[in-house]
């Protein structure tokens, strides 16, 4: 029953501001803004009294923009088709393949992890997240010998691949495989074929880190881009090689939750109980009453509790308010579990 996140935590409002400036500040600024950013991230979380910690990509633009800066072989292309009006997925441009696809650098996630164990104090587990190659190539702009999305997908495999284990190599023990676009895009594709893919994308990562992934609908803006069905992807998605799956259920009136039982039957299940989408702020007493409906589906050893899906879309008084609940509300069952 360990308490953890997704990835993602609001920025600082500051960084915010900064990071729509950047050529008014040098090198130097920039890296002493990132660190800064990171020490807050983890404070939060730490006062919350989370089990599991991140540095809460306080160093990218969003969930996976950034990774798009370390490639080579693509031409950014930061305007959409549409700028204004209610924010939407089509406000998101798509940069263009114009050679081979390459990441001499990495991505930049082993530089992230190595800032959180040099900030993070004794105690949390240190979790890193790396967006899968599916995921990944949802903006590139299919054309030439990329044929279409999977073969994009395909180009990205080895990048992300090197990035996981570069992250073992470094001592990362606990790495989410994010792919919110397998559960988005499931319900029109061969969820086999998904798996397929991750496990190919995971095959050489040392059996002494702890795997996960993260399944949800997506949460650009707070809005969704995928039916909010977790059926077209199981039973396949079971068969992830993946140590735990975690799934949104606080935003969907905990559909499906029996779900987690069959999930649980196979490895382990983080439970999204905090509504990242909402500003109603969950007390102790929900956080406890939504976790007790968990264990009637699921052993306590199989279970995790999370947010729903990343923190960065949500303001971060509210972040703070719904991580103290959710470690409380956690806690309260627990000790009536006789956990200690």
């Amino acid at each position: 029953m360990r308490t953890t996140v997704i990835g993602s935590y609001p920025f600082p409002a500051w960084l915010e501001f900064a990071a729509q400036h950047l050529t008014m500040f040098g090198a130097g600024d920039i890296g002493e803004m990132q660190n800064d950013a990171v020490v807050a991230a983890v404070h939060d979380q730490v006062q919350a009294g989370l089990d599991v910690i991140t540095d809460g990509e306080q160093t990218r633009l969003d969930f996976n923009l950034s990774f798009y800066g370390y490639l080579e072989g693509i031409e950014l292309e930061p305007a959409a088709g549409r700028r204004f009006g209610p924010p939407a997925h089509d406000q998101r441009g798509k940069h263009a393949i114009t050679g081979e696809i390459r990441a001499p650098r990495g991505l930049g996630v082993v530089e992230e992890f190595e800032r959180l164990k040099r900030i993070a104090p004794a105690g949390p587990v240190l979790k890193a997240s790396v967006p899968g190659p599916y995921t990944l190539s949802g903006r590139l702009q299919p054309g030439g010998a990329n044929r279409d999305r999977w073969a994009v997908a395909e180009a990205l495999l080895p990048i992300v691949q090197a990035e996981l284990l570069s992250l073992a190599q470094a001592g990362c023990m606990e790495i989410a495989v994010d792919e919110p676009s397998m559960s988005c895009y499931a319900h029109r594709e061969d969820p086999a074929r998904f798996v397929e893919l991750f496990n190919r994308t995971v095959a050489p990562v040392p059996k002494s880190c702890r795997l996960s992934t993260h399944l949800c609908f997506g949460n650009y803006k707070g809005r969704a881009v995928g039916p909010r069905q977790y059926a077209p992807m199981f039973p396949a998605f079971l068969d992830f090689d993946a140590a735990e799956i975690h799934v949104e259920m606080a935003s969907r009136e905990f559909s499906e939750l029996e779900l987690i039982g069959a999930i649980a039957d196979r490895k382990d299940v983080a439970v999204g109980i905090i509504d990242v989408k909402s500003y109603y702020i969950e007390t102790a007493e929900d956080v406890a009453v939504r976790v007790r409906r968990c264990l009637r589906h699921a052993p306590p050893e199989r279970l995790s509790f999370a947010p729903d899906c990343g923190l960065s879309q949500t303001a971060r008084w509210a972040t703070q308010k719904k991580l103290r609940a959710l470690c409380a509300g956690v806690g309260m069952v627990r000790k009536e579990l006789g956990l200690a």
